[in-house]
């Protein structure tokens, strides 16, 4: 039975869908990415699912049940023993998730109270400790510090020790390491992974780091437009994408070996939430596009076992085994890049993606080639492991 499951999860703000339907499951001990670009509902979809939005502007809709307990619709009382116990979140701006007039220690004495009926002394040596575990340099002085008083990645750092005060059977990571340098990063993600080695937690990760959903997670959710449009595993993902959406976020990265190609863009932009495309949200911008993607929305169906797409055209699998839908659809009119192509004007290594494996964000242009060597390498089309 799943920990968590989301069941057409919609969620329109005043009158403007931004979440089209979520169908999601979490097991037990499992880490679960959600990518896409900014915009496409990844952090909304648990906000939503945890009641964190204001009623007065969002209409929320579908289920969201937790070991079979319904979550949308009730009382306050529940959510709170839910929120920060059962489910906690570690949001993306932490500055301003922190309250500013308080400690630090009292903000995570706080969640130990009221999750662990931990107080006085022990509840602050509990607080050191949780610092300790984090990597904050100088935890028992820290705990007398001010939000304003340390630095983003310190801050970082405090959230995730809220975060696993409760000792939570699940953890939605909402860009944990944004505020943290490459070797932190992988100190605090080595750190995830060894609470979920030891406690079992599932892990939500929402992250543009394609790098490090590679490296954390079991299975990978795609999202665009407020749909999911490709779940498969993280491995699968990288060695064969489905979704014409998911190569082309895999072009934008640059190749870890051979030689140096400009970087592939989608062509187009996001579609306006208050006047989508007919069909397929994503047929404007895919090279791939029929006459049947206008006239139906693409349900998310099996393209191999373990593999699920929302495109009518999946991109064919190399290898596909015959007789798998993968190798039975047309591919006639496929282009050497698998269906994206540079944006006209746009400068050579140009992506709205950030990859930690290379030398500089390739959000940035990259005209040198330089790649750091990280413990995964990922180029399009390719998983290889470095030595």
């Amino acid at each position: 039975m799943p920990l968590i499951t989301l069941r057409d999860l919609a969620v329109s703000f005043d009158g403007v869908p931004a979440l089209r339907g979520i169908d999601l499951e979490v097991r037990r001990g499992e880490a679960v990415a959600l990518v896409g670009e900014s915009g496409c509902g990844k952090s909304v979809t648990w906000l939503a699912a945890l009641g964190l939005l204001p009623s007065a502007k969002a209409r929320v809709t579908g289920s969201v049940c937790l070991d079979g307990q319904e979550l949308l619709g009730a009382a306050p009382a529940v959510l709170d023993r839910v929120r920060g116990g059962r489910v906690a979140m570690i949001f993306q701006d932490p500055a301003s998730s922190l309250n500013p007039v308080h400690r630090i220690g009292r903000q995570i004495v706080e969640a130990l109270r009221l999750h662990r009926g931990l107080d006085g002394t022990a509840a602050r040596e509990e607080a050191r400790r949780l610092l300790d575990q984090v990597g904050m340099p100088d935890a028992r002085r820290r705990l007398d510090a001010y939000a304003h008083e340390l630095s983003g990645g310190q801050n970082q750092r405090v959230m995730i020790a809220m975060a696993l005060a409760g000792q939570p059977e699940l953890l939605v990571a909402d860009e944990p390491t944004t505020a943290l340098d490459v070797t932190i990063q992988a100190q605090i993600l080595e750190l995830l992974g060894e609470i979920r080695r030891d406690t079992g937690m599932a892990l939500v990760l929402i992250s543009h780091d394609l790098g490090v959903v590679g490296e954390t997670c079991d299975r990978v959710c795609v999202m665009y437009a407020g749909r999911i449009v490709e779940e498969v595993s993280s491995r699968r993902l990288f060695d064969g994408p489905a979704h014409p959406y998911a190569v082309g976020l895999l072009g934008a990265l640059p190749p870890m070996q051979g030689a140096r190609r400009p970087l592939l863009a989608i062509p187009g932009g996001v579609p306006d939430p208050a006047a989508m495309p007919p069909g397929c949200a994503f047929g404007p911008r895919c090279a791939r596009h029929v006459g049947a993607c206008d006239d139906a929305v693409p349900l998310l169906a099996t393209v191999e076992p373990g593999h699920r797409a929302a495109c009518f055209r999946p991109v064919p699998a190399r290898g596909a085994p015959a007789g798998s839908m993968a190798a039975t659809v047309a591919d006639r009119d496929r282009p050497a890049d698998r269906g994206m192509s540079r944006i006209a004007g746009q400068p050579a290594g140009h992506s709205t993606l950030s990859h930690s494996g290379v030398g500089r964000s390739v959000a940035e242009p990259s005209t040198t080639g330089h790649v750091v060597r990280r413990p995964l390498g990922y180029a399009l089309g390719h998983h290889e492991a470095w030595a």
